[in-house]
């Protein structure tokens, strides 16, 4: 479909593969504009089936336990994120010469004429939690606007739904871009760029690629990572409209076009008069929740991409101040016997672990799981000197614990064989066992949950209630 806009949608016939959130948003939508669709999905649950018949009374087709075949007469796919390029019903549509996009693809087409901008986020880490900061810095501006894409309700429902907005903070994956070609941000940041779904993407370079398309046709402003080169790169790699900036942030002293941090204060030197000069104060690092150096830099990301909109530098410090981060995002749990616990159940790669570790000292660290195709041995060396003890849990722990045996040999490990219900509990037990007062147990995996939990919120979950039952015991 590439960026040819579409006009109307009667008598499309449309296949939307994948019966979850994003596929049923995308599906209703559709054919609420005329056009036949069909729904295609490989599950056939009793939850799949209730879906199904739901869809079905609004005149949609639904195709369970088979979602390899394409569908007679297909003349587009919508597909939703998690499915990977090389999937059997999209080489059955590039052979039939059949385009395949995302809903994110689809929710930019069906924008109507006067359309709230786009503020996009993307990187390996972070994005909810700016994209979020961001949402908040424009509400305390006094604008209307939602958090959307990746992050609650499909973005679908919002561009055609009857509420009007101002500005939308969207949150894209690298999955959703990939599938996007034709999104043109008003401004635009990758937070980072680390090895993560590789095994989706194929490569480190097709991972970035992807990534890298938030920057096509951006009009204000790119926004990058001064400490993540591979970010600016693809600034520079980018067609952007003439006159777009590249816009840096950085956890020290700003250069000009830069936001960066002097003395304790979030400043800006990029959408001032004379940057060369000047600065402007916009927070103190007080005023990020919480105040960890990569916590500082969703600010500072979140923050440039407001200014880039108009946002005064008041809106900012007040936004900062009024955000709240989702829970299993470095929150704290409780303290017992003078140690700490920290939930950072969502880290699930080496680079947001990282990120975790760093933040604290000395550490009891919980991590494991589903390793998806990562290596630790970064990680364990850039965290060594932090870490009092691990405990490993999980499928893949074997691979940690073979990288803290290379790097870290003196650090002791705890391997929890367990897969049960109760292997958190475990894991906090043996955590307590081994720290000391004025600790911290942090529970950041490195990897993702769907071993032992149904996702990482799950798992947090767990690792506060065992946190809490420790509490009670001490009382």
């Amino acid at each position: 479909m590439g960026s040819r806009q579409v006009t109307s949608w009667q008598d499309r016939n449309i296949t939307v593969a994948g019966l979850g959130v994003s596929g049923v948003s995308a599906a209703r939508a559709l054919a609420g504009l005329g056009a036949s669709v069909t729904v295609v999905d490989g599950g056939d649950s009793e939850g799949h089936r209730a879906r199904a018949a739901e869809l079905e009374v609004a005149g949609i087709s639904v195709r369970l336990g088979d979602a390899d075949t394409l569908p007679e007469g297909t003349d587009l796919v919508v597909t939703s994120p998690g499915w990977k390029p090389g999937s059997p019903l999209f080489e059955a549509a590039a052979k039939a010469g059949v385009d395949v996009v995302g809903d994110v693809e689809i929710a930019w087409l069906l924008r109507g004429e006067n359309a709230a901008p786009w503020l996009a986020i993307t990187g390996t880490n972070g994005k909810t939690t700016t994209t979020q900061m961001l949402a908040s810095i424009l509400r305390a501006a006094g604008l209307k606007t939602a958090a959307v894409g990746n992050i609650g309700t499909p973005i679908i429902d919002v561009v055609t739904g009857d509420e009007t907005y101002d500005v939308l903070a969207v949150e894209l994956s690298s999955y959703q871009l990939h599938w996007a070609p034709s999104v043109r941000a008003h401004s635009a940041a990758v937070l980072n760029l680390a090895p993560d779904h590789l095994d989706w993407h194929g490569s480190m370079d097709a991972y970035a690629a992807d990534k890298g398309r938030i920057y096509e046709g951006n009009t204000v402003a790119c926004v990058y990572n001064v400490a993540d080169p591979a970010t600016e790169a693809l600034v520079v790699e980018a067609d952007v409209e003439e006159g777009c900036r590249a816009i840096g942030f950085t956890l020290g002293a700003p250069g000009p076009s830069m936001l960066g941090v002097v003395d304790g204060i979030l400043v800006d030197r990029a959408f001032v008069e004379n940057r060369q000069k000047n600065a402007q104060e916009l927070a103190e690092v007080k005023d990020v929740n919480p105040p960890a150096p990569h916590n500082i830099a969703n600010a500072l990301a979140a923050a440039a991409l407001a200014r880039a909109f108009g946002v005064e530098p008041r809106a900012v410090r007040d936004g900062l101040r009024d955000f709240r981060p989702d829970a299993h995002r470095v929150s704290y749990v409780d303290e017992v016997g003078g140690v700490t616990y920290i939930d950072d159940s969502k880290a699930t790669n080496t680079h947001a672990a990282e990120a975790s570790l760093a933040a604290f000292e000395p550490v009891v660290w919980i991590a494991g799981g589903l390793a998806k195709g990562a290596t630790f041995d970064e990680l364990v060396q850039k965290s060594a000197d932090r870490l009092r003890a691990v405990v490993l849990i999980g499928a893949d722990r074997a691979l940690i614990a073979e990288a803290l045996a290379r790097h870290a040999p003196e650090v002791p490990v705890v391997d929890l064989e367990r897969t049960d219900t109760g292997a958190m509990l475990a894991a906090v037990r043996e955590a307590a066992r081994l720290a000391k007062s004025g600790d911290t147990v942090l529970l950041a995996p490195a990897c993702a949950s769907m071993d032992m939990f149904a996702n990482y919120n799950k798992r947090g979950d767990a690792f506060a209630d065992a946190v809490r039952e420790l509490a009670a015991e001490s009382a």
